[in-house]
C-alpha cells in the first residue's frame, strides 16, 4: 500500500466502518456489563438458585472479553485488504474463554455443589475429598480444552497418546516427586487421618488444616502463618489429631504448707473434688483429687480431670474458673500454698568467739 492509497477516501471509509464495528462492540459490551448482567444477577438472586447466580458471575469476564474478540473478528472480516481466511485462532480463543468461565465455575461452585449433594441427597462425600474432586473437575476442564485446540489444528490426539506411552518411563522419573505426593494424597484420603478444619500436630508442623491438594496439604499455624506440606511426607509421619479429642485434659498439682492440719488438707481436697464434681464444664467420668506425696516444701495435692469441651478458648474459661474456685477454697480454710524457700541459720558472733575459747582451753 501506498500512501496515495492509504489516504484515499475508499480506504479510509472502509477502515472506519472496520472501527466503527470494533467500536459498536465496545458499545455492547458495556451494555451487557452495565445493564443485560446487573438484571440477570438480580433476577437469578430471586429465584435463590445459587448454581445459577454462579454460573453467571463465572462468565462475566469472558463473557466481556468475547464482545472484544467477536469485534475484532467482524471487523477485520470487512476489513478488504487483509487476507482473512484462517479463523483457527478465532475458534482457539473462544475455546480458551469458554474454558476460563468453567474453570472459574469450577473453583467457585464445585465445593458447594458437593456440599449441597451431603446435605440434600444418600450419598456421603467425605469432606477430604471434596478439594480433590474440585481439582479433578477443573483438570478434566483443561484436558478437554487442550484436546479441543489441538483437533482444531488438526492434530492427532492419537499419536499425542502413543508419544506419552513412548516416553513414559522417562515422564515417570522425571516426576517421581510428584507421584509420590499423589501416592501420599491418596493415603491421605484412604485413611483419613484428618479432615478440613482439623488440628493436628506432626514433626514437621503444627496448626489446622485448610486445604488439601493433589500435590500438598496447607497448614495454618497457630502463628498465623500458611505452611504447605508434600502429601508424601505427611503420609510418611505420626500424625495426632487434637481435633478428635472427646475431651481436654487439666492436671496440675497444689502444694499446702507443712504447718496445715490434717483436717484442714481433707477439707480443701474434699472441697475441690465436690467442686469439680458439680461443674457442668467438667466430664465426670474421671476426676482425682489426692494428697500425693511430700515435697521439700510442702503436702502436694494432685488434681486431674478432663473438660467436656475440646474448643481451645472454652478449655481455657472452664480452667480459669476452677482456679477462681479453688483459690476460694483455699481462702476459707485458712491454709497457705507453699512456695520454693531456704533458710539460713547464721550462727551469732559471740557464738562463734564462745566455741574458739573453748578450744583454746582444751
Amino acid at each position: 500500500m501506498d500512501w496515495e492509497f492509504l489516504i484515499s477516501y475508499d480506504h479510509l471509509a472502509d477502515l472506519g466502518i472496520a472501527v466503527g464495528i470494533f467500536l459498536l462492540f465496545l458499545v455492547f459490551r458495556k451494555i451487557f456489563t452495565k445493564y443485560v448482567f446487573a438484571i440477570l444477577l438480580r433476577f437469578f438472586d430471586k429465584t435463590k438458585i445459587t448454581f445459577l447466580t454462579n454460573v453467571l458471575k463465572a462468565f462475566e469476564k469472558p463473557m466481556q472479553w468475547v464482545f472484544i474478540v467477536l469485534g475484532i473478528n467482524f471487523a477485520v472480516k470487512y476489513y478488504p485488504y487483509l487476507d482473512y481466511t484462517n479463523e483457527k485462532a478465532f475458534k482457539v480463543i473462544m475455546v480458551v474463554l469458554v474454558t476460563w468461565g468453567l474453570f472459574r465455575l469450577a473453583s467457585s461452585s464445585s465445593t458447594s455443589i458437593f456440599r449441597q449433594i451431603n446435605e440434600k441427597t444418600n450419598i456421603e462425600i467425605d469432606e477430604i475429598l471434596i478439594p480433590f474432586l474440585s481439582k479433578a473437575v477443573q483438570f478434566i476442564i483443561l484436558a478437554i480444552s487442550l484436546s479441543v485446540i489441538l483437533q482444531v489444528f488438526d492434530y492427532q490426539i492419537d499419536g499425542l497418546i502413543a508419544g506419552l506411552g513412548i516416553g513414559g518411563l522417562a515422564f515417570s522419573l522425571a516426576a517421581k516427586d510428584a507421584l509420590a505426593n499423589l501416592f501420599g494424597g491418596i493415603v491421605i484420603i484412604t485413611e483419613k487421618p484428618f479432615t478440613i478444619g482439623d488440628w493436628i500436630m506432626t514433626p514437621s508442623v503444627e496448626g489446622t488444616i485448610e486445604d488439601i491438594t493433589f500435590r500438598s496439604t496447607r497448614v495454618r499455624t497457630f502463628a498465623d502463618a500458611l505452611v504447605t506440606v508434600p502429601n508424601s511426607t505427611l503420609a510418611n509421619e505420626s500424625i495426632t489429631n487434637w481435633s478428635q479429642m472427646g475431651k481436654r485434659q487439666i492436671s496440675f498439682n497444689i502444694t499446702l504448707t507443712y504447718d496445715t492440719p490434717t483436717t484442714k488438707v481433707k477439707h480443701v481436697t474434699t472441697q475441690i473434688k465436690e467442686l469439680l464434681e458439680q461443674h457442668p464444664g467438667i466430664h465426670q467420668e474421671t476426676i482425682f483429687v489426692n494428697l500425693n506425696q511430700y515435697k521439700e516444701n510442702g503436702l502436694e495435692i494432685f488434681l486431674y480431670f478432663f473438660t467436656n469441651t475440646t474448643d481451645w478458648g472454652e478449655y481455657l474459661a472452664n480452667r480459669e474458673d476452677i482456679n477462681l474456685k479453688i483459690l476460694d477454697i483455699i481462702d476459707r480454710e485458712g491454709v497457705q500454698i507453699a512456695v520454693p524457700s531456704r533458710r539460713l541459720y547464721v550462727d551469732s558472733d559471740a557464738d562463734i568467739q564462745g566455741g574458739a575459747r573453748m578450744n583454746q582451753d582444751s
